[in-house]
């Protein structure tokens, strides 16, 4: 049986002015049905513009996908045209954008936006998807959601929009689900009220979730495995209890050292990462973390180290890694 998405050595490259630019390089993963797959790393590492990719939203010019495939349910969807996209987002592969004010169209109602999503991917009428965009507002704990029903994004705090963008990526059922920082633009405790409802409809629905993030404490608490990207590239993938364990690639031992830890003492100075994610028309010759690592090597400066597996359900890119 087919996974609900596969990604295959997805490359996306940004065709601009300045040149051509790696914005995703050979990416590959594959999320499993009740799934959750994190995504991790500094702005400007690439998890967002993968998540684009394979969504197949990013804007052609200047963005391409030259290499790869995204399987959905087994089909590649890459060749596909807008057409075919059209039929597929929103039904069986959802997405919840980083910013719930921008994702909203703040001219038409909650009722108007949900009900688009149900008229485009399914055969209720407007009456019967009125009453499911009802039904999908109490799932996802809006508050007196018959009443919000007829109300404008901007009459909305911030939690109830991502709540509204939560009933549309899910009202279809999608077996896929791409959540694209999904909290960064809430306060703590709506945070933690969004991260519960996410894990509880993927636990009711069973969807695969790609769950995109910088947030580690995020990470630890909904994720079962965990893609590190920098660059464009994985630089590693394990369990979520192997790579906080033991990280293996010095970014990652650099962002876990940079992540607050509940009940540590105030005083405890977290590490930090020195510089800055290069730009991708200023990659460094070998391996792109090289000038920020604290484990480089000569070789690091003029190779680009792949892919390797040092034990089972683990991936790492990193010479120093290889040796120990």
């Amino acid at each position: 049986m087919a996974l609900p998405l596969e990604v295959r050595g997805l490359c996306t490259t940004l065709f601009t002015r300045r040149g051509e630019m790696k914005a995703v390089d050979g990416l590959s993963l594959s999320v499993g049905a009740g799934e959750t797959v994190a995504l991790v790393g500094e702005s400007g590492c690439g998890k967002s513009l993968s998540a684009l990719s394979v969504m197949r939203l990013l804007p052609d010019p200047p963005a391409r996908i030259v290499g790869g495939e995204v399987r959905l349910n087994g089909r590649d969807i890459v060749p596909l045209p807008e057409e075919g996209m059209l039929a597929i987002r929103g039904k069986e592969i959802g997405m919840i954008f980083q910013d719930p004010m921008s994702s909203l169209n703040p001219v038409a109602t909650v009722e108007k936006q949900i009900v688009e999503v149900l008229l485009a991917h399914t055969d209720l009428g407007r009456w019967q998807a009125r009453a499911r965009a009802h039904e999908l507002l109490e799932l996802v704990g809006m508050p007196d959601a018959a009443r919000r029903l007829d109300e404008y994004p901007h009459r909305l705090s911030g939690g109830m929009c991502q709540r509204v963008v939560i009933a549309m990526a899910i009202a279809c059922s999608p077996s896929v689900l791409i959540a694209d920082e999904p909290t960064t633009a809430l306060d703590v405790t709506v945070q933690a009220q969004v991260l519960a409802l996410l894990k509880k409809l993927q636990a009711d629905a069973g969807m695969a979730m790609v769950f995109i993030t910088h947030d580690l404490g995020v990470v630890a608490e909904t994720a079962d495995r965990v893609v590190v990207m920098y660059a464009g590239r994985k630089v590693e993938e394990a369990t979520v209890d192997d790579l906080f364990e033991t990280p293996l690639h010095p970014y990652t031992a650099g962002l876990i050292g940079a992540t607050p830890v509940p009940g540590a003492a105030r005083a405890e100075r977290l590490a930090d990462i020195p510089g800055m994610v290069p730009p991708l028309n200023a990659l460094p010759q070998g391996c792109a973390f090289a000038p920020r690592c604290n484990r480089v090597m000569e070789r690091c400066r003029q190779e680009r180290p792949e892919l390797t597996q040092p034990a089972a359900g683990r991936l790492v890119a990193c010479f120093a890694a290889e040796r120990g």
